[in-house]
Order: C-alpha cells, then sequence, then structure tokens
C-alpha cells in the first residue's frame, strides 16, 4: 500500500455557506465546507475528513474578510466544538437560522406559514444553565482539561473559561481543572453536568471509580467554597447521589412568573437550557393555544411539566404525557405543589403509540407538542383522532418539524397559521422554533 498523501493548506474564495455557518468553496470540482468561513471571503484551509460528495475543513487563516466578520469573544472559538456561530453578529447569526426554517419548511414539508414570527430573542451570553462538560487529565500538557469537545477532533478542548456558560460556571473551568487534578480518581471521572436554578447551583461529577474519603472531601469544600451543590453519578440516572444531602433542604427550582408556577428538578433532569427564552416561549405557547375554562388540554412530551403546569392555570382540563417515568413522577409532584387539581400527567411512549390508547380516542381541543429531535410523526398520524382546534408544535430540529407540518397541512386538515425560530441557542448552530396550526 502506498503512504497516505499528506494534507496541505489550501487557498480558495468562499462561494455559499451552509445553515451551520460553514463556508462552501469548489475546489478542482469538489465542494469543500470550511467551518467559520463567510461568503465572499479569500481564506486558507486544510481538508480534515474527506467524503464522496464533499470534504469537511479547518480554517487557517482568513485572507481577503467578509464585512459581516466580527471577532469571537471566546478564546477557544475556532477549536472548541461548543459555539460555531461567534464570527458574526446575532442579527446574522438569526437570520441564516431563518432562513434554514424556512428552507425546510418549503423543501421537506412544502409549507409556508400565514405569517412569520419575530425571533424569539434574550441573552446571548453567560445563557445556558444546562450543560455536558467532558473531563480528561491529560498528562502531556500537565493539566486536566475541562471543556466540550474540539470541532474538528474527539479530544476536549484546552480552555480557560466559557463565555455561553451561566455565571459563574463559565469562569470556573481552571478552579475545576485544579480540582480534579488533586483527585486519586482524576482519571476515572469523564463528565461534569451543569445543572443552574433560581435557587443553587449543581455540579454532578460522573464517577467511574469509587472516590476516596480524602476526594470526598476536597469536593466537600470545593462545593461550600463557591456555593454549590455537589453530587456523584457513579452508574446510571437512577444512581445520582448527593455528596452532602445535610445540607440540601429543597430540589433545584425554576419559575413561571407569569402564571405564578414554581417548578422542581434534579441535576440531570431535562429544562431548557435558556430560561429567560423558555418564560418567553411558555407565554407564547400558552397565548396561542388559547385555552378557556371548558377546554380539555393535551401537552405531549411534557417532561416535568413546563407548558402542562401553566396550561393549567386557564384550562378546565390538562394531560401530560411523558415517556420517562421519573419526569412524570417529578411533573406530578410539580402539580402538587402548585396546588392544581385539573392537570394529570401518563408515562406513554409516544413513538410507539398505534391510536388505540384511550387518550388518544378522547378528543381534545388543544394540543402542544414538543419533542426530540426525531419529531412527533407517530403521534402526528393520529391528529384526526385527537381532532384539536389548536396546536402549537415546539420543535429542537427543522426538518422533522417541516416533515410533520406537511403531513398536519396536506394530510390531516390544518392550516399553518405562523411559525418563527427561537433564539434559544445563541453562537450555535441549533435552530429551535415555533409553529401553531388550526383546523381549516
Amino acid at each position: 500500500m502506498g503512504r497516505k498523501k499528506r494534507r496541505e493548506p489550501e487557498t480558495a474564495v468562499i462561494e455559499s455557506a451552509t445553515h451551520d455557518g460553514r463556508g462552501i468553496a469548489a475546489v478542482s470540482g469538489k465542494k469543500v465546507f470550511v467551518a467559520g468561513a463567510l461568503p465572499g471571503e479569500t481564506v486558507e484551509f486544510i481538508r480534515r475528513k474527506s467524503r464522496r460528495n464533499f470534504d469537511e475543513a479547518e480554517l487557517l487563516s482568513v485572507i481577503e474578510p467578509s464585512s459581516d466578520r466580527i471577532e469571537a469573544k471566546c478564546e477557544a472559538f475556532g477549536r472548541c466544538g461548543g459555539c460555531s456561530l461567534q464570527h458574526v453578529s446575532e442579527v446574522y447569526q438569526r437570520s441564516i437560522k431563518e432562513q434554514t426554517l424556512k428552507d425546510n419548511l418549503e423543501r421537506i414539508g412544502k409549507v409556508e406559514p400565514e405569517s412569520w414570527l419575530d425571533p424569539m430573542t434574550g441573552p446571548v451570553w453567560s445563557y445556558r444553565r444546562r450543560a455536558r462538560l467532558a473531563v480528561k487529565d491529560v498528562p502531556a500538557k500537565g493539566r486536566v482539561l475541562v471543556g466540550f469537545r474540539e470541532k474538528h477532533a474527539p479530544y476536549i478542548t484546552d480552555m480557560h473559561r466559557c463565555e455561553v456558560l451561566t455565571n459563574p460556571v463559565g469562569g470556573m473551568i481552571d478552579a475545576l481543572s485544579d480540582l480534579i487534578a488533586k483527585l486519586s480518581i482524576r482519571a476515572r471521572l469523564p463528565q461534569i453536568e451543569i445543572a443552574a436554578a433560581e435557587n443553587a447551583l449543581a455540579l454532578v461529577f460522573r464517577v467511574l471509580d469509587e472516590p476516596s474519603p480524602a476526594d470526598k472531601e476536597l469536593l466537600i469544600a470545593f462545593g461550600a467554597e463557591n456555593d454549590l451543590r455537589i453530587y456523584l453519578q457513579p452508574g446510571g440516572l437512577d444512581s445520582l447521589q448527593p455528596l452532602h444531602p445535610d445540607i440540601i433542604e429543597k430540589s433545584l427550582c425554576y419559575t413561571l412568573p407569569e402564571f405564578d408556577i414554581k417548578i422542581d428538578f434534579e441535576p440531570i433532569d431535562f429544562v431548557q437550557v435558556n430560561s429567560d427564552i423558555n418564560r418567553r416561549m411558555v407565554g407564547f405557547a400558552v397565548e396561542q393555544l388559547r385555552p378557556g375554562p371548558d377546554d380539555r388540554v393535551l401537552d405531549l412530551f411534557c417532561g416535568i411539566g413546563n407548558f402542562s403546569l401553566p396550561l393549567a392555570r386557564s384550562a378546565g382540563t390538562v394531560l401530560g404525557i411523558e415517556g420517562e417515568k421519573t419526569l412524570v413522577s417529578r411533573a406530578s409532584e410539580n402539580a402538587r405543589k402548585n396546588k392544581l387539581e385539573n392537570v394529570q400527567f401518563r408515562v406513554a411512549d409516544l413513538n410507539k403509540i398505534d391510536g388505540s390508547e384511550s387518550w388518544v380516542k378522547a378528543g381534545w381541543d388543544r394540543v402542544l407538542l414538543d419533542p426530540a429531535r426525531s419529531g412527533a410523526a407517530e403521534v402526528i398520524a393520529h391528529m384526526r383522532r385527537l381532532n384539536p382546534e389548536r396546536i402549537v408544535y415546539v420543535s429542537c430540529h427543522p426538518g422533522t418539524l417541516a416533515r410533520d407540518a406537511g403531513i398536519l397541512v396536506h394530510e390531516q386538515g390544518y392550516k399553518l397559521e405562523t411559525a418563527g425560530i427561537i433564539d434559544m441557542f445563541p453562537h450555535t448552530a441549533h435552530v429551535e422554533s415555533i409553529a401553531v396550526f388550526s383546523r381549516k
């Protein structure tokens, strides 16, 4: 076998861009996607991955910059895979995401809303209250790396702070590195999960070996010094354990003041990462569903009650359905604590329903959908039986939203009233969106 050809730097003009901020150049008849390059720029790059129809490349330098380019705030930008759009303004970022949503609805769903929503916006720095940081002891660098994965390699980014993580965690990267370096299990601690609530900040350390008593003392001291709740997770989700349970009197929580709702959660529960945007999103969803005292509302993929509980303030009856039993238990407890007697929760795998379920046949006036990236195809297939007058669909993937929107409009007898992006993850390529449907 011959030796693999060594990759060398190349220069090209960027002709267009993908929705996630990668510039596209045509070099010798093949497309090359250059992360961080903008249309119209002349750039130097090096190819990192070769595929049949295109190659992926790393940006080395910008020879002739675009007028849309700005300086990234984060020192690790370009290396860290956490953000991909810090090199352009927030307005430019949103325009990319809006175009992505429009293209998907048109191309996949063959639908267009009667009106477009303005982007739902909020803080763009220090906004992220949920995150998973990877951890790796790297003797060659003389330190423990803590951070997100690199953009072009499966390694952990050598970084010292994060501009999108909530305060004070964004500035704790070095402190966490120093802490873990002192532990006997420093090579057996692969991940830290962050959960920031309104009443406390929690760090969950994933541990593959039992920490020594000295390790636990160091972790407890770090928590006390930084006003953190420290948890260990030696196994699955049910293995979570507070390191100092005696000082944890109340659950983590966040509030939805517009609805006088307080929602308790555990550090590894799913909650929306951007609290300001979540409040706006919930308020808009309830406003668009327009539930009245006689209306029956179905909240699918309900989690811990983020939409169900606010909806119960004005609806006659609310049923929330979720696949994870622990989240359903948490949602039920949240309903009890908020003194809401008109909302119930049920466990069901919404990716495996067949339409024979009693709750499907019951009929509903309003339906809210907040599925994972795979969308809600199985539920959408039975929408005629559910028969709601109005539907609000919150999406974290424009492709599956477009697919489901096409079915609702072309097969299930609904019209797409309005749609728009939710800027839940500024500086990243994640496209969160919301769409409102009504019966034709």
